[in-house]
């Protein structure tokens, strides 16, 4: 028996700590399994609510952003461009929560006590997020230009410049700062003894939807203003970016043994949900042509659900790298289970899904509010109808995410995919458009028994 200090996953070495002992050849029979880290409900609420409001006033403030942009010329000449705002957002929102639940689970295993380690993880994962954000952002650009062009049936090269360049530097540039304030965040509740889990994930989605939506939208509109006279200046951004600066940064990732096999072996979940988060953008494209004020909610709806998912998903994965080794499930915890035992169960999934759930309920009544007073000029315009619609489309999508947390995380565990790089951007990519279209039916109901919602202007 020896002290676990390598978990082999099939996406590559993780470097963590753990208390688990596994006898030679991982053979699961003999696995001597640690019990789960006891939390109070009370201490996981409080830690789980400060956050959550303030990601909930974040994403009201990313509605209230969409909800105007939509004036700009910007938005008007270049369609595309609202096919590309869910799946860019989504592609920020998982980067940066993959970031946080891998580097909560280092803190929980207590591997970010050593400051040279700790800054280690940093760089790697800092400049990993960056590469991603440059490939999966062109990625996004392509695709929401391709659909954009078989919807209006015409295609404009200039229009597709302007999109790359403008995703490129929104993702990268949010992601940046994000990620700084996540480590801050992370670093100082290790401090403090609180659970980076509950707290990091929230904090990635409390700010960054409205400030990729606000980069986004001030980039594409300098950039739209000369991207037909000076064409050059977008191809020299986006030669800077790929040519010059992606080179570099592989090159500083693969050298660092925390984050070359996450470059090796992390994109299919990243490109994976960009597509699913892209198919929520025609829905979203469609939408507004058809229902005033819907942008305003649809950023809320799609932000706190995957900001919730995301710290069941961080939270489960936490568990078993505590508890388990790769591929092996550990007693206290099933893999395939009933929605019921996963949500309202004696599982240790169950007990954070029932939290979860009671305190979105209360939230989500709050920023419906606060968002329709904010965007009509501080007067009431939605009804009781439509917060009880909103609300009942609002549980079924958050049901959803988490039984799928819960089957996704141990799936992935069972076939020794780490669950820190894989499953969040599958559920918060699920998220967006589970969120988009629950909306969409939310707000189609309404308009056919004539309570549908209209902004006061």
């Amino acid at each position: 028996m020896k002290d676990l200090k390598e978990l082999e996953f099939n996406n590559g070495n993780v470097q963590v700590e753990s208390q688990v002992k596994i006898p030679p050849k991982d053979d699961p029979e003999s696995v001597q399994f640690s019990e789960p880290m006891k939390e109070d409900l009370l201490s996981i609420g409080l830690q789980i609510f400060v956050p959550f409001m303030i990601a909930g006033m974040g994403t009201i403030g990313a509605g209230l952003v969409l909800g105007n942009v939509e004036e700009l010329e910007v938005y008007k000449e270049v369609k595309a461009l609202y096919i590309m705002v869910p799946a860019l957002i989504g592609l920020k929102g998982n980067l940066d929560m993959c970031l946080a639940s891998r580097l909560s689970t280092q803190a929980n295993l207590g591997n970010i006590d050593s400051r040279r380690e700790f800054l280690k993880m940093i760089i790697g994962n800092v400049f990993l997020v960056q590469i991603q954000a440059i490939v999966a952002s062109c990625i996004v650009a392509v695709f929401a230009v391709s659909a954009s062009s078989i919807i209006n049936g015409t295609f404009v090269f200039n229009d597709s410049l302007l999109l790359s360049a403008s995703s490129t530097i929104t993702a990268t540039t949010s992601c940046f700062v994000l990620d700084f304030v996540l480590i801050a965040v992370i670093f100082v509740t290790r401090k403090f003894r609180m659970n980076p889990d509950n707290m990091a994930t929230p904090i990635a989605a409390s700010i960054g939807d409205v400030v990729s939506l606000l980069i986004l939208s001030l980039v594409a509109s300098l950039l739209y203003a000369i991207h037909d006279t000076h064409t050059y200046v977008l191809f020299i951004i986006l030669g800077i970016y790929i040519i010059i600066l992606l080179p570099l940064w592989i090159l500083i990732v693969t050298r660092n043994k925390y984050t070359k096999a996450v470059l090796k072996h992390g994109w299919v979940p990243v490109i994976s949900a960009l597509i699913i988060s892209g198919t929520g953008g025609l829905v979203l494209d469609s939408a507004v042509d058809n229902f005033s004020g819907f942008v305003v909610f649809q950023p809320i709806i799609n932000g706190i659900g995957g900001n919730l998912v995301s710290i069941q998903a961080s939270r489960l994965t936490t568990m078993l790298h505590q508890t388990s080794i790769p591929g092996v499930i550990p007693p206290h915890t099933k893999q395939w289970v009933a929605p019921w035992t996963a949500l309202f169960g004696k599982l240790f999934s169950a007990k954070t899904a029932m939290l979860l759930m009671a305190i979105s309920i209360p939230g989500q009544t709050i920023f419906v509010l606060v968002a329709d007073v904010f965007y009509n000029n501080y007067q009431l315009a939605v009804t009781a109808i439509f917060v009880l619609s909103y609300l009942f489309v609002f549980l079924i999508q958050l049901s959803l995410l988490l039984y799928t947390a819960h089957l996704l995380v141990h799936t992935m565990w069972k076939f020794k995919i780490d669950p820190d790089n894989g499953s969040i951007p599958y559920l918060t990519a699920l998220g967006d458009l589970s969120g988009t279209c629950l909306l969409f039916l939310a707000f189609s109901f309404l308009q056919a028994i004539g309570r549908d919602y209209t902004p006061v202007h």
